[in-house]
């Protein structure tokens, strides 16, 4: 497996990892190393091979451990990780690294299989479209040289795991055999079930919670804005953003501007993931104000499984697959994107506890017919086995 980050931790890289192992197979997981931990570490779902940190200073060490499509540190340590353990297959996640994993594929004759987790091309117009890309971006993230290189790694690689059932049509479409996509969801396994569902206020302010990236597209601004029009109306709800990203401090200062104080929004950063789930639990509503963008109707969180899981009720924008699912579930409500007015109604709507309970427990049950990790395993380990038996290479 080939991960373009450090390690831990990864929610879909522990999964998929894991569930490779409790299958009887041997997985190697080659990562970044910017945190200059250990080169080689036995985890219970893979032996982690980090790239070895050169004395250079760590901000120029790590700009070597860049995943610029190609990139001879990458192509070293994966053939080199593949030769010495005498891999079968190469997992790529994403697709930054994919022209190296595949190039080190067809140099030692193994499959290779993306998994396209991101719509990555679109996720980088995205950024563009919102005025948020950094400096470097134009030459390594520009969104027509991403979609040329897409291109180029579906002409090349044996398998493709998608997410949802949108980003597999959007493959379909530009050419890629529907036979070898297989869809392996970002889910949360079974066992999420046997806490408590969420606990429900029926007193007091409405509990609102945001779990995920704060960037420009994933629209916390619109989320903000729908908060001060709440309170304006009397409406009692107090927001909880739990995560970071590069747009942070923006975030913040709107709050500022918007007189939201720490009664109604509070900002805690990166948590530890039991700690973020814990807190998700203790809310009324999970917030998926995503853009409608070409990005977000071809891919879906993880929130929206979490949120399901805790038994919240979910207000979505009408990003195609989280408000598609969100609806034949009733699990919450929908409103337009960048519609501030129409994310208040939504939220009023769900004032109602009784309401909010059921779509709580319709969320539940969701998870446990079929939005849950076991089912996407099953599916994972089929994909890596065709692939590996070359049926339709």
């Amino acid at each position: 497996m080939v991960w373009d980050a450090d390690y831990p931790w990864d929610v879909r890289v522990s999964k998929v990892a894991s569930s490779l192992t409790a299958a009887g197979h041997e997985v190697h997981l080659v990562t970044r190393n910017r945190a200059r931990r250990p080169l080689r570490e036995r985890l219970p779902e893979a032996f982690v091979h980090r790239l070895r940190p050169w004395p250079i200073g760590a901000p120029l060490s790590a700009a070597t451990m860049f995943p610029a499509f190609f990139n001879l540190r990458w192509a070293s340590a994966i053939y080199r990780v593949a030769s010495r353990e005498r891999a079968h297959l190469i997992l790529v996640r994403d697709l930054p690294l994919a022209p190296t994993a595949i190039a080190v594929g067809r140099a030692l004759g193994l499959p290779t299989v993306l998994d396209m987790a991101e719509n990555y091309p679109a996720m980088m117009q995205s950024l563009f479209d919102n005025d948020v890309q950094r400096p470097w971006d134009f030459l390594v993230r520009n969104p027509a040289t991403v979609r040329v290189i897409e291109r180029w790694v579906l002409r090349h690689v044996d398998r493709v795991l998608v997410v949802v059932e949108e980003s597999r049509d959007r493959l379909a479409a530009l050419g890629y055999p529907q036979e070898r996509i297989a869809i392996v969801g970002n889910t949360p396994p079974l066992e999420r079930l046997a806490g408590s569902s969420a606990h429900r206020h029926d007193i007091g302010p409405l509990h609102l919670t945001y779990l995920g990236l704060l960037e420009a597209p994933r629209g916390l601004g619109v989320v903000l804005e729908g908060l001060a029009r709440c309170v304006a109306r009397g409406t009692a709800v107090h927001l909880t953003v739990i995560g970071e990203g590069r747009e942070r401090a923006r975030f913040e200062g709107q709050a500022q501007e918007l007189g939201l104080g720490p009664t109604a929004v509070r900002f805690l950063g990166h948590l530890p993931n039991p700690e973020a789930l814990r807190l998700v639990g203790e809310a009324d509503i999970g917030l998926i104000p995503h853009q409608a963008d070409e990005s977000w109707n071809t891919t879906v969180p993880n929130k929206l499984f979490d949120y399901m899981a805790a038994g919240l009720a979910i207000v979505t924008s009408d990003a195609r697959p989280a408000s598609r699912i969100v609806r034949e579930t009733a699990t919450g409500e929908v409103f337009a994107y960048a519609d501030p007015d129409g994310l208040v109604a939504a939220i009023e709507r769900l004032t109602d506890p009784e309401y909010r309970a059921i779509c709580g427990a319709n969320g539940r049950r969701a998870i446990r017919d079929r939005y849950n990790w076991e089912s996407d395993a099953e599916r994972l380990l089929a994909a890596i086995q065709g692939a590996n038996d070359g049926s339709m290479r």
